[in-house]
């Protein structure tokens, strides 16, 4: 049935429909044609439950494709895998009739301590940006919604229900904002999620700056705004703010709250209705879709043909999932996820003739997703030791480690059993990693290290083979200090279902490392940018790094990492010539054309990643005011190429993606003067540079009453209405003044004497001209020359 324009509902039924009448699914109205949408996680895999939907039941999904997270995806700087990514994940939830994926996480990795950063791409906006709206294009081509969360500046999970994040207005609108702003301004996401913490002093589902000013008054937001789970401490503040849905349901208390809204004139029914026909219009976007239930299995775990059928929707056009098809994307994506570290001799590709020990209990059982809301009930499992037993079938294994609840504990016996396969083999590969329990949802990190007992593992088994290779498995970074004791490191992340078949791949060069690292690693967790403002106290964290978050952090201010932002090693060799760098247009117009060649001088077909970053003007002598990083990522591109193959690379950059937010104009300002343009494989391995002179951009002050004397009469139109106004009221004091000219000038010139002073000021000094009626005189005709 077709849902009409406004449908005809009760007051009541409005109210209904905006909460949730479940944990998962919006109020029904069959009557009028309204059926309920059904919400479910799903960054990195669909999660419905298989129960009734009464509650968060994590452990209880339908069984459906585990994706590599996106602290891997991120690091395959692949806008292209993000959409076949995208567009997987979405036929699945078709099959399960989901409506609206809750994904992706967009949030900066402000500290590597954050529990949930195995969710989020990386600590750069651009680079999130741009993969989270691949992905959000091809779900919701596919006929799914995205919601990218949490809107904004959720960083931590410690207090993260309450924690009042304190943030500069530049660093907001730069770092924090940008990565949602790309995402909704080119891929129109149908829902957003707004996230539990308060900005700047207001909860952010009930943030009017950040759900109005920003989100739909600047951006042009018009798709609907939901609650993450629980999200919500004022129905009404919410509404007015511009929350359209608060999830889950309340047990009926934010209708009730709507409704003495209504009842005290704090909120109006046209209010409810501008929400109601935000809903109604998802609705009609989201195709009706099958009922998968809790009897419904989405596959079986070989993922054969009978599984996919299982997970079909009988009668729904594209409900069909093939989830074999999507197992071996999940292995591709893995292999294009991986971060080859170090790779000392060239270690790597392991030839498959020789003796190969593989040592640790996370090859045995891994580690493979995060845990939390994301966790996904997988299809098919494959383990590292599966997969590489497939490949070396004679291959030597033993634990090393215990797998406890809390961390790997390691017995004598374990360790000297691992130490002598390792001493019996060619190569030992050592797999190390973070428990479950070491980061998930809902609480942060309390360290950088790995437990204690797989260093001790790792120690014993270098000193009885040293040509060994360590597979990590994490979701977020971890300190390095024992890599110098080994010549390679594989940094799987959490690949997936399909990870065991990836590494596999990866190790034995049946496939090439292709990831690039989307956050920095660094030496120690003293070094990192938030140390220091994290977690806060008293229920607020300052974000007093500013703009300096990940490799801004480090690289202004030349310090030492233990691997760089966007480095990664390949099985062959890239060289970058030509650059080419032209600027045409003029003013704000102007548009940056860069180019260059990148070749394959290997012996392998391979890929890489074409890192462009920028410098502002005069930052190299140290000069630059206001403060830019002195190396911001402008651009990338991942290309592929064949052993000799040669590709001219291009980018194109606009005044826009150069600018500073300036928080006095609320305006994006191009400084003028030659902007440092860098070509690198790494932010630290910088391969070609040039320069691109920009004309600048300097908006007007965005005036107001409280705007100084200087700024007044750097407007000719306002300093004339100033000027006239005083005038008009035969002002003294700060200046005589007449109806003539010279008595105009004069004026001025008076007014110059006190230009730092803000004019309101002006206002509360004895025979001031300036008095409160002139005030609000003047504020009138700003209003009127803005047209509000």
């Amino acid at each position: 049935m077709e849902i009409p324009a406004m449908p005809d509902l009760t007051l009541e039924e409005k109210l209904e429909l905006l909460s949730g009448a479940g944990f998962w699914e919006t109020a029904a109205f069959p009557a009028q044609g309204i059926r309920a949408l059904v919400l479910s996680d799903g960054p990195h895999g669909v999660r419905r439950p298989a129960g009734d939907g009464a509650g968060l039941e994590l452990g209880e999904s339908l069984p459906a494709t585990c994706f590599p997270a996106e602290c891997a995806t991120a690091c395959s700087w692949d806008r292209s895998l993000l959409a076949e990514l995208g567009t997987a994940v979405a036929h699945e939830a078709r099959a399960q009739g989901v409506d609206v994926l809750l994904g992706p996480g967009l949030n900066i990795k402000r500290t590597p301590l954050c529990g949930r950063n195995f969710e989020y791409f990386s600590e750069d906006p651009l680079l999130a940006g741009e993969l989270g709206a691949a992905w959000t294009a091809a779900v919701q081509a596919a006929g799914v919604g995205a919601s990218p969360k949490h809107f904004a500046a959720n960083n931590q999970e410690a207090d993260r229900m309450r924690v009042d994040a304190v943030v500069d207005q530049r660093t907001l609108h730069e770092i924090y904002l940008r990565a949602f702003e790309i995402v909704v301004r080119t891929a129109g996401p149908w829902t957003v999620m707004a996230a539990y913490n308060k900005v700047n002093g207001l909860h952010a589902a009930e943030n009017p700056w950040l759900l109005g000013t920003v989100l739909r008054d600047t951006w042009g937001y018009e798709g609907v705004v939901v609650s993450d789970w629980g999200a919500v401490t004022d129905r009404a503040a919410a509404l007015a703010a511009g929350l359209d849905l608060e999830m889950p349901s309340s047990g009926g208390l934010g209708v009730r709250e709507l409704a003495a809204a209504l009842d005290a004139g704090t909120i109006t029914e046209e209010l409810v209705n501008v929400s109601v026909e935000r809903i109604l219009a998802l609705m009609r976007r989201a195709p009706v879709q099958p009922d998968a239930g809790a009897g419904t299995a989405a596959g079986t775990a070989d993922g054969t043909s009978a599984g996919r059928a299982a997970g079909t929707a009988s009668g729904t056009a594209g409900a069909e999932a093939d989830y074999a098809a999507h197992h071996d994307l999940a292995r591709r994506a893995a292999a294009a996820s991986m971060v080859l570290l170090q790779n000392d001799g060239g270690i790597l590709p392991l030839s498959s003739e020789g003796t190969l020990a593989v040592i640790g209990e996370l090859a045995r059982t891994p580690r493979y997703q995060g845990s939390g809301s994301s966790r996904v009930n997988p299809v098919r499992l494959v383990t590292p030791l599966d997969g590489l037993q497939e490949l070396v079938p004679g291959l030597l294994f033993e634990p090393g480690y215990v797998l406890s609840r809390e961390s790997p504990c390691a017995g004598e016996d374990l360790v000297e059993m691992a130490a002598a396969a390792a001493a019996a083999a060619d190569t030992a590969v050592v797999f190390l990693g973070l428990p479950d329990a070491a980061e998930s949802e809902g609480y942060d990190r309390t360290t950088l290290d790995l437990p204690d007992a797989q260093l001790e593992l790792l120690t014993a088994v270098t000193e009885a083979n040293p040509r060994t290779v360590v597979v990590l498995s994490n979701g977020g970074v971890v300190n390095m200090g024992w890599a110098a004791d080994v010549p390679a490191v594989l940094e799987a992340w959490l690949p997936g279902e399909a990870g065991g078949g990836a590494v596999a791949d990866v190790l034995l060069g049946r496939d090439e490392p292709g990831g690039r690292l989307a956050e920095t690693v660094p030496l120690r967790l003293s070094d990192t940018p938030a140390y220091g403002n994290y977690p806060g106290e008293g229920g607020t964290v300052r974000y007093g790094e500013g703009l300096l978050v990940g490799y801004r952090w480090y690289d202004t201010r030349g310090m030492e990492v233990a691997y760089p932002f966007g480095h990664g090693y390949s099985y062959t060799s890239f060289a970058y010539s030509d650059l080419g760098v032209r600027v045409v247009g003029a003013g704000s117009g102007q548009l940056v054309h860069v180019e260059l060649t990148v070749t394959n001088t290997g012996g392998r077909a391979g890929s890489d990643v074409v890192q462009l970053y920028s410098g502002a003007p005069g930052d190299d002598a140290g000069q630059q005011r206001p403060l830019h990083p002195r190396r911001e990522l402008r651009g990338f591109e991942k290309v592929r190429l064949e052993p000799g193959e040669s590709r001219t690379v291009e980018f194109r950059l606009d005044v826009r993606s150069l600018s500073r937010y300036e928080p006095v104009t609320r305006t994006w300002v191009a400084d003028a003067g030659e902007y440092r343009l860098e070509i690198g494989a790494s932010s630290r391995d910088i391969r070609l540079a040039g320069v691109a002179a920009l004309d600048g951009t300097v908006p007007a002050p965005l005036l107001g009453i409280g705007s100084s004397i200087e700024e007044w009469l750097a407007d000719p139109e306002a300093a004339a209405a100033l000027v006239s106004a005083l005038s008009e009221a035969g002002g003294e004091g700060a200046g005589s003044a007449s109806g003539s000219a010279s008595g105009g000038a004069q004026l001025a010139a008076s007014l110059a004497l006190v230009g730092s002073m803000p004019l309101n000021r002006l206002a509360r000094f004895p025979g001031s001209p300036v008095t409160p009626e002139l005030l609000k005189r003047l504020e009138a005709a700003l209003k009127s020359r803005r047209g509000s």
